[in-house]
């Protein structure tokens, strides 16, 4: 389960703050199985003490459907060709990994990580580093230093935990606010950053950390922020996440979904 305890205390924080307000986690079960399995479910969430009050219960059918009408922010699952259904759906989603090994994660504050190109951005800059090579990649990006990337599939829901941290430093509790967010990106700070950078600041969107890694492996990074969830495009930053602890989700977007397809 995608540490559900971590927004369960961040809805009760949003609940005392604005009491009147019903703008919080609203988490919804969805399930291709049948009605008669909901009462093992049901208790299963009651022995865990969650609070999911709304099942989806589609008897074999596949729920995508079902995710307008729900209006849902973020769909993850296990079952990747679900999520590719939702993606192309115009619905944030992704396939969900988890951590190879035990890591204790806060319950106080929602951790979230996201790589960058292809997951809060389009992916028109990884399409130039694919087809063209690096040179012509880092060219491109200072040449369009002032040019905001096109909104990727997972901008909404950064968007949406921005609306939350907002709500929270409205109420002068900017530094101790129960969600942090962070961008865990393959870019170098100095050739190709300062786009990334302007493009969130032409959205109006922050994001709390920003860690330029400049091709370096992710997941020894993953390990010290320890983030409740890390979505990356490439499934060997999935993968290297996943070795070292860190529940990791794979969003089936963009250029990179064709190489990996073709090897």
């Amino acid at each position: 389960i995608f540490h559900l305890q971590a927004l369960e205390h961040v809805n009760a924080r949003l609940l005392e703050l604005y009491p009147d307000d019903e703008e919080r986690f609203d988490i919804v079960l969805m399930t291709n199985n049948h009605a008669q399995v909901g009462v093992r479910l049901i208790n299963s969430i009651n022995h865990y003490g969650l609070t999911i009050e709304r099942f989806c219960m589609t008897g074999g059918e596949s729920p995508i459907g079902y995710l307008t009408a729900y209006l849902t922010n973020l769909y993850l699952s296990a079952d990747s060709d679900k999520v590719q259904e939702a993606i192309e759906a115009g619905i944030a989603a992704a396939t969900m990994f988890t951590a190879n090994k035990d890591v204790v994660y806060s319950d106080t504050q929602l951790r979230v990580a996201f790589d960058g190109d292809a997951v809060i951005f389009s992916d028109e800059s990884e399409q130039i580093f694919k087809e063209q090579g690096l040179d012509r990649f880092f060219e491109h990006e200072q040449l369009n230093e002032n040019k905001p990337l096109a909104q990727g599939p997972l901008k909404g829901f950064l968007e949406d935990l921005g609306k939350l941290q907002k709500k929270f430093y409205a109420k002068n509790e900017r530094l101790n606010c129960p969600i942090r967010t962070y961008l865990v990106t393959a870019r170098s700070a100095a050739s190709s950053g300062a786009r990334v950078l302007k493009t969130l600041r032409s959205w109006g969107l922050e994001i709390d950390e920003a860690l330029f890694l400049a091709g370096a492996p992710k997941g020894p990074v993953l390990v010290k922020i320890r983030p409740h969830i890390f979505f990356d495009d490439q499934m060997y930053h999935i993968e290297g996440a996943q070795k070292l602890g860190t529940t990791a989700a794979h969003v089936p977007y963009g250029i990179a979904q064709k190489y990996r397809k073709s090897t």
